[in-house]
């Protein structure tokens, strides 16, 4: 099969009708999951510090080590509830992720993962990301590889692709300047792989970021994938999103016309409605990167509809009921229902419903893509 060029896949993303850029998005779905299966997952999203050195434009859930009357890191006992009432909903795994703490070494989370383990030996932790474990390293005097070593035999499993939003040095100074460069989030990613841990990936778009970065990320992705070991799952999903403005610096300075020269929100002038632009990111996603199986929508931000929607433009996969989410909630994201998403079942029932709507059959899945 031929590859799609750069040039290729930006042509396709701009001109393609969008019914012809998803059929086509689609065909190759079903060449990596042949069956009318979706797959969703019941997980808890657990922020365990809110404390980060990183000051993202875009973040209004981080607060600086300072601001001590926002500050809160969770005790080991607040887990504890909220473990059993995910294995209550039929769950076995904690989304883990924080902010980059000036105070917290290799020596905190290794305590933590393990004291985790101990209370439930069965639970699953995708946790932290690659800003965190470039972080961790760099306070820890460590090399990556080390960081994940320890960590592994604490107790991860998974590593998520968090802290990705475009993988640009242009776009990562100006939105989020203390966080590590594009190199070093594809620098954690290529030791993760190598150690075999399954990892994710990720894109936020619609910011200050240009169509060719935007294409650009996804060939940082596919290069990376082509170079993780023989037998290794290294990238298991890619998901994207939009960036949720609401409240953020980001907006503010947009608004107020502080923007440097060179930035502008968006960087690209809007072509498509929402909808057909999370549409067609997702579908020249399923296109480009043809060494990744799986793609999920993003229905916690874009909507379950639209969400839904994206199952015709190469999508498999629903991602989580979402039991517990604050950072992209606080940016403005409010397609979680309180009376559901936040209690579990009934956003589950919604899901299935959804999904078999669409003419596919729902499958209950774990973080690697297995039967629960």
């Amino acid at each position: 099969m031929n590859r799609l060029t750069k040039e290729e896949a930006l042509t396709r993303y701009r001109e393609a009708p969008l019914k012809e850029l998803c059929e086509r998005a689609q065909a190759e779905r079903y060449r990596h999951v042949p069956e009318r299966r979706v797959s969703y997952q019941i997980d808890r999203n657990v922020n365990y510090t809110n404390v980060c050195l990183s000051g993202c434009k875009f973040c209004n859930f981080h607060c600086r080590p300072d601001e001590l009357e926002k500050a809160y890191t969770l005790s080991f006992e607040d887990y504890l509830p909220k473990i059993a009432g995910l294995k209550a909903l039929g769950g076995d795994q904690l989304l883990l992720q924080g902010g980059l703490h000036p105070k917290y070494g290799i020596e905190w989370y290794e305590t933590l993962f393990r004291r985790l383990k101990e209370a439930e030996p069965s639970l699953k932790l995708n946790a932290l990301g690659p800003p965190e474990i470039a972080h961790i390293a760099r306070i820890s005097k460590l090399s990556y590889r080390d960081v994940l070593v320890r960590l592994q035999a604490a107790g991860l499993d998974t590593l998520p692709g968090a802290g990705a939003e475009i993988l640009s040095d242009r776009v990562r100074r100006y939105l989020s300047p203390a966080k590590p460069t594009a190199q070093q989030w594809l620098d954690v990613m290529c030791e993760a792989h190598r150690l075999g841990l399954s990892t994710t990936a990720t894109m936020v778009y619609g910011h200050i970021e240009t169509l060719e970065e935007r294409i650009g990320h996804l060939f940082r992705l596919r290069e990376l994938q082509d170079e993780r070991p023989a037998g290794t799952p290294g990238f298991r999903a890619f998901i994207c999103w939009p960036m949720q403005l609401a409240g953020t610096e980001l907006e503010r300075l947009a608004r107020e016309g502080k923007l440097p020269d060179g930035i502008e929100l968006p960087g690209e002038p809007r072509r498509w409605s929402p909808d057909e632009e999370y549409l067609r990111t997702v579908a020249i996603a399923r296109l480009v990167l043809d060494n990744v199986d799986h793609i999920q929508a993003s229905w916690l931000t874009v909507g379950l509809e639209t969400g839904v929607r994206a199952l015709q433009a190469g999508a498999d996969d629903m991602g989580s009921i979402m039991i517990e989410e604050n950072v992209v909630s606080a940016a403005g994201a409010h397609h979680l229902e309180d009376g559901d998403a936040r209690s579990g079942p009934g956003m589950a029932t919604t899901l299935r419903s959804a999904i078999e709507e669409a003419g596919f059959t729902p499958w209950l899945r774990d973080q690697c893509y297995q039967p629960r």
